[in-house]
C-alpha cells in the first residue's frame, strides 16, 4: 500500500474534523443557552459575531493543518499553537490580561499573535521554519511577560509564563515533526 504524502486522507484526522467543528459549535451556543437561565451571561450579536469569527477561523486553521501536515505530530504541533492563540485572545478579549480590557497595555497580545502568523508565512508552514517561528512567539510572549509583571503583578507575569510554554512546547513539536517527516499512516 502507497504511503499517503500528507495527514488528510487518515481517518483519524477526517473523523476528528466532527470533534473540532461541533465543539466550535457547542462552545458558540454555550453562551445562548447561558443567557436562558442567568443575566449574568449578556452577549450582544456582536460579541457571538466575533467568537464565532474566532472559532471559524480555529476550525479553518485545523482543516488547513491537516491538508498540509505530512506528520501526525505536526498537527498537534498547528493545534497547540492556533489553541494557545485562541485562549489568549479570547482572554484578552472577554476580561483583558493586564487590567482591564481596553487597557492599551493589552495590545501586546496580538502583536504576539502577530509575531506567530508573520513567521508562520514566512516558513510557509514547513515544520522547521514554524518550530524558528514558535521560538521567535514565545520571545514575543515572554517580552509580555515582562510587561505583565511591571505594570500587573505577578498573577498576570505567571498567566503570560503560561504562554510562553505552550508556544515553546509547539516549536518543540514542530521540530520533532522537522526530524520524523515520514510518520504518516497509510489511509485505512
Amino acid at each position: 500500500m502507497a504511503m499517503s504524502t500528507t495527514v488528510g486522507n487518515d481517518r483519524l484526522w477526517r473523523g476528528l474534523r466532527w470533534v473540532v467543528w461541533g465543539g466550535a459549535a457547542m462552545l458558540l451556543l454555550l453562551p445562548l443557552v447561558a443567557m436562558q437561565f442567568t443575566a449574568d451571561v449578556r452577549w450582544s450579536p456582536f460579541d457571538f459575531a466575533l467568537m464565532g469569527l474566532m472559532l471559524a477561523l480555529v476550525g479553518g486553521a485545523y482543516e488547513l493543518a491537516v491538508r498540509v501536515a505530512r506528520s501526525h505530530v505536526y498537527v498537534v504541533a498547528f493545534g497547540v499553537a492556533v489553541l494557545t492563540a485562541f485562549l489568549m485572545t479570547w482572554a484578552n478579549l472577554a476580561v483583558g490580561i493586564i487590567g482591564e480590557p481596553d487597557n492599551p497595555a493589552n495590545l501586546l497580545f496580538f502583536g504576539v499573535i502577530a509575531v506567530a502568523v508573520i513567521g508562520a508565512v514566512l516558513a510557509r508552514l514547513q515544520s522547521p521554519g514554524m518550530a524558528r517561528a514558535m521560538i521567535a512567539t514565545a520571545i514575543a510572549q515572554a517580552a509580555t511577560c515582562v510587561a505583565a509583571l511591571v505594570l500587573d503583578g505577578v498573577y498576570v507575569f505567571v498567566l503570560t509564563g503560561v504562554f510562553v510554554v505552550l508556544w515553546l512546547i509547539a516549536a518543540q513539536l514542530f521540530r520533532t515533526a522537522a526530524r520524523r517527516p515520514a510518520a504518516v499512516m497509510p489511509p485505512r
